[in-house]
């Protein structure tokens, strides 16, 4: 991959179906145009931060794996061990089954399907995209950069016609009655983790290190310009919403995408915009795809894994047992319908490794011997302010529903015993 493709797949993963679903959630729970923006542009700043952080840790571990490599070398293979199993079993894996099935409903807008009928579909584009993705980088990276700059010049249109067509529509940025509505610092903070959710897979272009020309130069510079394109696009697609929709209507809408477009051009806005959704869906499970199997591979390359996941294909050079087991998983949590339980109790973890990984920093510019390609901008305050926010995300987390954050989190630790028994029968350290 070149730069233009990293920096599709950085735009590609983290554009997906959430910005058509997350505003009403944050709008629930913010509610007034100043603090909506205020959330947007906080999850923007953490989501670029976090890029920053992964930017210095590429440029010095070149290696693919991403957030595997950098906790296993900040700390010990055991942690590093511990993100791989919650990707697998219920992060990765369960996002790519969320996703395909978000992708299959919209699908149903147009030609309706039963539940079972749903589940189907939803298993076929994994083994579509799987497929295309098994046969070689080059053509899953391919095919990301097209859908990609197919749905960022859709979304630039959509602003566009928002504000042109808008104009006509009686209220801009209001509630169409007062409400009194006390915003608590509990309340932020879940709008918060909503915002940073609507930002996830910003990391994902990391796993490929090894298949990127440059990676010291080529994965910080897709970071960082990736991240800030999705922010602008976010913050725009937002003041779309606010200006020809009332808030009220912003905060309770299922599919606030699709009732501004009928606010803007009738009935049938709607239909083009679920096909958008099809189209970014589908965008955002093919990168998805491409990412995950290169943890898993370099967890075989480093003995934490049977070594068979991590062969490489002797035509197309690709991980592609790894592929398939990763498709197998997703498209069982599909047909058995467990993939929306396990994915909500264990996502908020992913940012308690993204804290650890950001203290690994610090840990490295410690180290003598460390060579490093690029430089975080404002070190130390903009990792130790990026460390802070994502521990404050995850206690707000398990304060708010302690009883489903501490069963996600007792099921990602799960992976410790599991962890020490292949070592001991493997003998490997910890």
């Amino acid at each position: 991959m070149g730069l233009p493709h990293a920096i599709a797949m950085v735009v590609g993963t983290i554009i997906g179906a959430s910005i058509f679903v997350q505003p009403s959630e944050i709008t629930g729970r913010v509610f007034s145009v100043k603090g909506i923006f205020l959330v947007w542009v906080i999850s923007g700043l953490l989501t670029l931060f976090g890029a920053l952080v992964c930017a210095e840790l590429a440029s010095i571990f070149t290696q693919s794996g991403g957030v595997y490599v950098y906790l296993k070398e900040a700390y010990s293979p055991s942690i590093g061990f511990l993100w791989g199993w919650a990707m697998f079993w219920c992060a990765h894996s369960g996002i790519i089954a969320a996703l395909s099935v978000i992708f299959s409903r919209y699908v149903s807008y147009f030609l309706p399907m039963s539940a079972v009928m749903i589940k189907i579909v939803s298993m076929a584009v994994i083994i579509v995209l799987s497929a295309i993705n098994y046969r070689g980088v080059k053509q899953g990276s391919s095919l990301q950069t097209l859908i990609t700059l197919g749905k960022v010049i859709a979304i630039v249109f959509i602003i566009l016609a928002g504000f042109a067509l808008g104009s006509r529509l009686p209220e801009h940025f209001v509630a169409s009655q007062p409400l009194n509505r006390d915003l608590s610092l509990n309340s932020f903070f879940l709008a918060l983790a909503a915002g940073l959710f609507a930002f996830g897979g910003w990391h994902m272009v990391t796993y490929n290190s090894e298949e990127t020309i440059n990676p010291q130069k080529t994965i910080p510079r897709a970071l960082v310009a990736g991240t800030m394109i999705v922010t602008l696009c976010y913050m725009a697609l937002n003041a779309v919403y606010m200006y020809v929709l009332p808030l009220e209507s912003v905060a309770s809408s299922t599919r606030i995408a699709a009732d501004a477009a009928d606010a803007l051009i009738g009935f049938g806005g709607g239909v083009l915009m679920s096909g958008l959704v099809i189209f970014s869906t589908f965008g955002a499970l093919s990168g998805i795809i491409l990412c995950g199997p290169r943890v898993y591979y370099a967890m075989a390359r480093d003995g934490l894994l049977f070594r068979w996941v991590g062969d490489i294909h002797p035509k197309y050079r690709t991980p592609h047992k790894a592929i398939v087991i990763q498709g197998v998983w997703s498209s069982v949590l599909v047909a058995t319908g467990t993939y929306k339980a396990l994915f909500t109790r264990v996502v908020y973890t992913e940012w308690m490794f993204f804290g650890l990984m950001a203290i690994g920093l610090f840990l490295f510019r410690r180290r003598p011997g460390i060579v490093r390609g690029y430089r975080i901008w404002g070190y130390p305050v903009v990792p130790a302010l990026f460390i802070v926010s994502s521990f404050a995300v995850v206690a707000n987390q398990i304060i708010s529903d302690p009883r489903e954050s501490l069963f996600g989190l007792s099921l990602v630790l799960f992976g410790l015993p599991v962890y020490y028994l292949w070592s001991k029968r493997t003998g490997r350290g910890i």
